[in-house]
């Protein structure tokens, strides 16, 4: 798992300015609906108090406590939500409009107004109780209650006009950031896109004066890098050069040498030796023909591309061609089959000779005496192929993707060989901006198609 210093400098930001949104947010909403409730109750409150203080001061100016209609206030008639009740000192109710709690001993304590909320009979009340004397000097209780749902209803609709425009706000504001965040990384999704645009053998120094003075010091680090590794490649692509002399000619060199004493009269054991010397200079040449073409023909080892325009079709023909003696020699008929218009391409001509010659030398290899090799050449609506065909043994499905690795080989094979022809196949398309597929031969044995991008 990655931690928070590995996140993308995008989400950070993300996370660093939407979450104190979100929890200012939170903190709005719940001071809101404090703030809400204490406005909602408030005016209801005094009214309900003011309401408690006209009920005892006509009551409390009665010779005695009447619950007739007439001598009710009109408040009280007029609004059949609003209830109260006229207790006596020891609880017994003198008049009332509806049913309330039965009071408390505390109540009877209170100097003043006093409010409560209680729940009577499944429904939640709003009570105040108000202490007071009569003209007979006898204490009276008055209540007087209301439901609660006005004042939520009233409270909801304070909370909704104070949230609602902060909700509007936080998301105006996010969609703001979101959009600064996005052009503010313009820039760097600018070079992003420059650089994986960028062909793999492309070490040219990236524009610093494109990047945002934050990025520069990191652009300019990663100049120098490329010109380092500039400097590295430039010494690898030298030792390739070097080591093609040094290497080719000791060989050649050991093998003719070894030629030359099969020709004098030697013991058989001697010349059995001698026979073993050619084949293992031969083999050693060969190895290192294909290692130096393997160094060459990768992406490291080429500091700039060398294309030309070229005829798909001709190239393979020639290169079909310079095979037709080795092919005889192990009695194996290899032909050539193309349309007669060309197949053009923008390539690299010796690397596409590699290509094509570890392509014919696998197919001549592993095909039987007496076999076919069929080398040919064709287009989808535009975009070339390559396609060399044999009826040897062929490659397993399970093997197919393994073969293209470095010194692998059929275990089962017995021909000689290092593995590494079809990773200098692979390295060469890749090159190119092509593919390799393997499929089965119409005669059983391998058929690898090479597919170009179109010219």
């Amino acid at each position: 798992m990655r931690d928070d210093d590995t996140l993308s400098l995008r989400q950070q930001l993300v996370n660093w300015l939407f979450t104190p949104l979100f929890l200012l947010l939170l903190f709005s909403t719940v001071t809101g609906y404090m703030a809400a409730v204490t406005l909602s109750n408030k005016p209801y409150d005094l009214v309900l108090i003011e309401r408690a203080r006209l009920l005892a001061r006509h009551y409390a100016t009665q010779p005695a406590p009447r619950a007739e209609a007439d001598a009710v206030p009109r408040f009280a008639d007029e609004e059949p939500h609003f209830r109260y009740a006229i207790h006596a000192a020891d609880g017994v109710r003198l008049a009332a409009s509806g049913i309330l709690p039965t009071p408390r001993p505390a109540d009877y304590r209170h100097d003043g107004p006093h409010l409560r909320d209680t729940r009577f009979k499944d429904e939640r009340l709003r009570l105040a109780t108000l202490r007071v004397t009569d003209a007979r000097g006898e204490i009276l209780l008055v209540q007087v209650a209301e439901p609660i749902e006005a004042r939520l209803t009233l409270g909801r609709s304070i909370l909704g006009n104070i949230v609602i425009p902060q909700f509007i706000f936080i998301v105006i504001a996010g969609i703001a950031v979101w959009i600064g965040l996005k052009r503010g990384f313009e820039p760097l999704e600018r070079l992003r896109r420059e650089v994986a645009g960028r062909p793999r053998n492309d070490l040219s120094p990236l524009d610093e004066n494109r990047a945002p003075d934050e990025v520069r010091p990191l652009i300019h680090e990663v100049n120098a890098l490329i010109e380092r590794l500039k400097a590295m490649m430039e010494t690898q692509r030298r030792f390739v050069a070097d080591a093609a002399h040094q290497l080719r000619t000791p060989f050649a060199g050991l093998k003719a040498q070894a030629e030359l004493a099969k020709r004098e009269p030697v013991p058989e054991p001697v010349r059995e030796a001698l026979e073993r010397i050619c084949v293992s200079a031969q083999r050693c040449s060969r190895l290192v023909n294909q290692l130096l073409t393997l160094a060459r023909n990768e992406p490291e080892a080429r500091l700039e591309p060398a294309s030309v325009r070229l005829d798909l079709a001709e190239l393979a023909r020639e290169g079909a061609a310079h095979w037709v003696p080795e092919a005889l020699r192990r009695d194996i008929d290899l032909g050539f089959e193309s349309g007669d218009r060309p197949r053009y391409l923008s390539a690299d001509e010796a690397g596409l000779n590699d290509l094509l010659d570890n392509l014919i030398d696998n197919a001549i290899r592993y095909s039987p005496a007496g076999g076919h090799i069929t080398v040919r050449v064709g287009d989808d609506d535009g975009a070339p192929w390559l396609q060399v065909e044999d009826d040897g043994p062929g490659i397993p499905v399970a093997e197919r993707e393994r073969v293209f690795e470095r010194f692998q080989r059929n275990a089962d094979s017995d021909q000689p060989g290092s593995g590494l022809g079809l990773a200098i196949v692979r390295e060469v398309a890749a090159r190119h901006g092509a593919s390799v597929e393997i499929g089965d031969g119409r005669l059983g044995g391998a058929l690898f198609t090479v597919r170009f991008p179109r010219a």
